[in-house]
């Protein structure tokens, strides 16, 4: 467990602590601090997918309960499997070359330390999205990891043409958002549960249900919304449009969002929830 919240908030914690107060204490220290929370965010990705690949690591635990409304509770969790561990180690090799590549494309730039604060805020978001264990903590790691790209896409922010494309990126991510969050309502609404493996599990009592008025199957419903949210994240079509306008950013966004992790945020979300894809001939279509 100490090794699974190291990888999770050591990012968060730098990025805290050179946001509030990279002013005082300098460049140097500022690039330095990030660095190594993506560091050992990096190293213990990798003893992870040895432990995960090699010796059949296998963890789906509730870390707390962050709220109850009735019968609901609403929980935070990790799920270290196959497909998470490769992902931690993606996302945060990409990240850690990034935050070293940065410290020489940003050195003459205003904004040095808030730029790595947002960077490494962007890691503790994605590894969010990647260790979920229920659809509530994707959703925070997803609409996170929207408002960090926000924010860096806009990091520009007395040049009018990013603003303008911060904004763009940011509304029309909120189109697939906005499919993405009435997937998961489906989901709550009709298994009573947002954990992954108990709605993998209910799913199965639902292969011959049809949304409510209609003749659609709801499997296929659900699963096109949920992919409504992929197409705003990985810049589908027709939800693409905000990409270009994204390189506003300073170089190293481009490798770190639109490259290697927010835009496989979608794919992986498709390939953690291929139980439920599985059951739709047409969503898989």
């Amino acid at each position: 467990m100490f090794l699974y919240l190291a990888i999770i908030l050591s990012p968060l914690i730098s990025s805290a602590i050179v946001g509030f107060f990279g002013w005082a204490i300098g460049k140097k220290v500022s690039h330095s601090l990030a660095i190594l929370g993506v560091l050992i965010s990096t190293i213990g990705s990798y003893i992870v997918l040895y432990k995960v690949q090699l010796q059949g690591l296998y963890f789906d635990g509730i870390l707390y309960n962050w709220l109850s409304v009735g019968s609901q509770s609403f929980s935070i969790g990790l799920l270290v499997d196959k497909l998470s561990s490769i992902m931690l180690v993606v996302v945060t090799s990409v990240s850690l070359m990034v935050h070293i590549y940065t410290i020489g494309y940003m050195a003459e730039e205003e904004g040095y330390q808030r730029f790595f604060s947002y960077i490494s805020l962007f890691t503790f978001m994605m590894l969010m999205l990647v260790l979920s264990n229920n659809f509530v903590q994707l959703f925070f790691g997803w609409e996170g990891v929207g408002l960090v790209s926000y924010l860096l896409i806009g990091f520009y922010i007395k040049r009018e043409s990013a603003v303008f494309a911060n904004l763009k990126a940011f509304l029309i991510n909120r189109i697939g958002d906005f499919g993405f969050l009435l997937g998961i309502g489906l989901i709550l609404a009709y298994t009573g549960t947002l954990h992954y493996s108990s709605v993998f599990s209910s799913m199965h009592n639902l292969i011959s249900f049809n949304l409510p008025v209609t003749s659609w199957n709801l499997i296929t419903v659900i699963c096109l919304l949920l992919f409504v949210g992929a197409m705003g994240k990985s810049a589908q079509f027709p939800l693409h449009v905000w990409l270009p306008d994204s390189m506003e950013g300073p170089t190293p966004i481009s490798a770190l969002i639109h490259a290697a992790t927010m835009v496989t945020a979608g794919i992986f979300m498709v390939a953690r929830l291929s139980p439920i894809y599985n059951m739709s001939h047409t969503a898989l279509s």
